[in-house]
């Protein structure tokens, strides 16, 4: 039992050692300033080889991201 103890507080210092530089941005921060335009991007349009950019609209884009949106809880 007192090796139990021990061993989960270790567990815990690596597992954060590791994660830590995981949350870490990779490069520089490119990220718009608040009043900028977006920089230009592109994704697949659907099951083909087109692809749908921001150039392809006019106006004002909501771009949402949901990312429990697929998952059991």
């Amino acid at each position: 039992m007192k090796k139990v103890f021990w061993l989960l507080p270790a567990v815990m210092v690596l597992s954060t050692a590791t994660a830590f530089p995981q949350l870490q941005a990779p490069g520089a921060d490119n990220t718009p300033a608040l009043g900028q335009p977006a920089p230009d991007f592109e994704g697949p349009a659907g099951m083909g080889p087109a692809t749908l950019g921001l150039k392809d609209f006019d106006g004002y884009v909501l771009l949402a991201f949901f990312p429990a949106a697929f998952t059991g809880g």
